[in-house]
């Protein structure tokens, strides 16, 4: 059955690359009404935003949604990924400003305030995409690719010059509670020349090393207290990936491979699969489907400590 919070939750913050400061207020929505985004601080015109591939504006930093009307919300990939990872369908997000608070950069903050604050069973069946048949897109050396599985996987593979980011490769079963086990906790990270070329050009200014951001230079982790995994940065990989494949409209029942992928081309996976109804089919989850869904069980206790 579809699931909502119980009660509203609060966060405030800055945005990772504006720098602007933000509420947050996430409210319980109503069975069917899946995940939605309102500008509190627009007051002319269509100030709400569907979470949905249709609606992202492709760029390569983060997913940008962006409404018929020109209003638009950045950053959501982290709270995707908690929504996902903790099984909610349904929520009303507020934000009265451009950018998702980047928080700790990782999804960590949003599972542990969902988790704590409690979900309410609906009802209502939860509506899955099944993949019936391999999607591939690419540009360049970069590849994203969906195909058949009976739940949801995630395998990710990337590779940096840089000697303590290196090649990384994971691949996980997004079963019970993985998500916030394995992934929730691991932050979004860059290069320190790429910190420098984007400040140079007006971004990154929410971002400060060590409390929202992992910063490589070289061989070396510029972050003060380093990593929280060895592999964080595949890791985060896998959870923006996850937050972006929830833009589908449900849970996603197949095997997301990305190689050196990023939002923009998770994004253009989705529309190839939705521009072909051979693709995919929308199903009723059974019990024994929705027990093995990424939010299926999960609780608090499974938040990494370092989180």
């Amino acid at each position: 059955m579809q699931k909502t919070l119980k009660s509203a939750v609060r966060f405030e913050g800055v945005g990772l690359h504006s720098g602007a400061p933000a509420t947050l207020i996430v409210r319980p929505a109503a069975a069917n009404h899946g995940i939605r985004f309102r500008r509190t601080d627009i007051r002319i015109g269509d100030a709400e935003i569907p979470a949905i591939w249709s609606a992202v504006n492709r760029t390569p930093l983060c997913t940008r949604l962006e409404n018929r009307s020109g209003a638009s919300v950045s950053t959501v990939e982290h709270l995707m990924a908690a929504f996902a990872g903790c099984g909610i369908h349904n929520a009303l997000v507020e934000i009265d400003g451009p950018e998702v608070p980047i928080l700790d950069g990782s999804s960590a903050p949003f599972v542990r305030a969902f988790l704590g604050c409690g979900l309410t069973v609906q009802a209502a069946p939860i509506r899955a995409i099944r993949i019936l048949r391999p999607v591939e897109v690419r540009n360049g050396d970069a590849a994203a690719r969906l195909e058949p599985s009976r739940v949801m996987e995630i395998a990710f593979g990337i590779d940096f010059a840089d000697g303590a980011i290196g090649s990384q490769r994971k691949q996980l079963t997004m079963e019970n509670g993985t998500f916030v086990r394995e992934l929730c906790d691991c932050r979004t990270f860059c290069r320190q020349a790429d910190v420098d070329a984007m400040r140079a050009q007006g971004l990154a200014l929410g971002g400060v090393p060590g409390e929202n951001a992992v910063v490589f230079d070289g061989d070396a982790v510029v972050s003060p207290g380093g990593l929280r995994r060895r592999d964080e940065p595949v890791r985060h990989k896998m959870l923006d990936a996850l937050g972006d494949l929830l833009l589908a409209g449900g849970p996603v029942l197949g095997l997301y491979t990305g190689t050196r992928a990023g939002h923009s081309l998770t994004n253009t996976l989705l529309r190839a699969v939705f521009a072909d109804s051979a693709n995919y089919e929308i199903v009723d989850c059974d019990a024994a489907t929705a027990r093995c869904l990424p939010g299926a069980g999960v609780h608090l206790a499974e938040i990494p400590a370092v989180a």
